[in-house]
């Protein structure tokens, strides 16, 4: 009998290779692949929100963890589950990176981690409609993905207009309403967790630190275009 593969396994090498890795987990349950890495399925996920995407994570040999650059920096590739209701549709937004708040950011989208971040994306759609018990919520087909010069220009527009705003110290004006595609969104744990920022006057600020997260009109649009021609 050969012996079984490395858990998790090591980087992958190359595009194919993860996209491999990838086909793979379609059609699994979270289960299965929660057996597979030798964990417990949570209840559900309240009080572990990223479980999903670690499991996926994981699975795939992503290994940046909480650095900032692509999941799998040695191909500057970005992993992103994609939690869908029963019509195929995203259910929530998509959480991309946090936002810059420090003085002496550009604003430019080139170079950003934003920019970075969404250069490549591996999308993994997953079942997360509440009807359906955890465990057993499958995997779907994958999506490798770079914006293309439409997605490119909206991408841009919404950064350098949001961040135009940060730099005037207008950050506490920012709510769901500002951005075509992008959004602009608290990502804290609870409302103590403070960090630096500036206000109108220039004066600095402890706020809560933000987000950059992907509407869910522009991901189910993407999966339109990629997946139903």
């Amino acid at each position: 009998m050969p012996p079984s593969p490395p858990f998790p396994p090591p980087p992958p090498a190359t595009e194919d290779e993860l996209l491999q890795r990838a086909a793979r987990l379609a059609g699994a349950t979270l289960a299965e692949l929660a057996a597979q890495a030798g964990q417990r399925v949570p209840h559900d996920l309240r009080r572990h929100k990223g479980w999903v995407g670690q499991l996926l994570e994981r699975h795939l040999g992503a290994s940046a963890g909480s650095a900032p650059e692509p999941d799998f920096p040695q191909l500057g590739i970005e992993l992103k589950s994609l939690p869908l209701d029963r019509r195929g549709l995203p259910r929530e937004s998509t959480y991309v990176c946090v936002v810059p708040l420090e003085g002496g950011q550009t604003g430019h989208w080139e170079g950003s981690l934003l920019q970075r971040k969404l250069a490549r994306v591996l999308w993994l759609p997953v079942e997360a409609d509440p009807g359906l018990v955890l465990a057993e919520r499958q995997v779907g087909v994958a999506l490798l993905w770079s914006p293309d010069a439409a997605e490119q220009a909206q991408l841009r527009r919404d950064y350098e207009e949001l961040m135009e705003l940060v730099a005037y110290g207008r950050l506490e004006e920012l709510d769901a309403r500002f951005g075509e595609v992008l959004q602009i969104r608290p990502k804290a744990a609870h409302s103590r967790v403070r960090g630096s920022s500036v206000g109108p006057d220039g004066a600095p600020l402890q706020v809560n630190p933000r987000g950059f997260y992907l509407r869910p009109s522009f991901t189910a649009g993407l999966l339109q275009r990629h997946f139903q021609g």
